[in-house]
């Protein structure tokens, strides 16, 4: 049952962050990678970044790439990039879905456990 999810909405030019690369690590005695992916033209990846199969309870973290992306627009930044690598660390505990989204402008982001 457990999965995790994610998608980023670019809060700056109100849409979808698409072409967002994003690496998944599960942190333990070593941090190891688990997935890489890259936001399809809604923000989301194509597939979760944790399935049942992979599902495992412990802590995480999520690295998106925004500078990158924000680059890639029309919108001015500073040079170097006010945000670069966003870092998400949480931690999974229940066997359940869990959605991390990024609302994310080259200047802040939150996030927040979805549905």
């Amino acid at each position: 049952m457990g999965k995790l999810t994610t998608h980023v909405l670019d809060t700056a030019q109100g849409r979808p962050g698409q072409g967002i690369e994003i690496s998944l690590w599960r942190l333990g005695a070593e941090r190891a990678l688990v997935k890489r992916a890259i936001t399809n033209k809604d923000g989301r990846t194509d597939a979760p970044l944790l399935d049942e199969a992979d599902w495992q309870a412990g802590r995480y973290e999520l690295e998106f790439s925004v500078a990158a992306y924000f680059a890639r627009s029309a919108l001015a930044q500073s040079d170097p990039p006010f945000l670069d690598v966003v870092v998400l660390r949480f931690a999974l505990a229940e066997d359940s879905h869990y959605h991390v989204p990024l609302l994310v402008s080259p200047w802040s982001y939150s996030t927040y456990r979805g549905s």
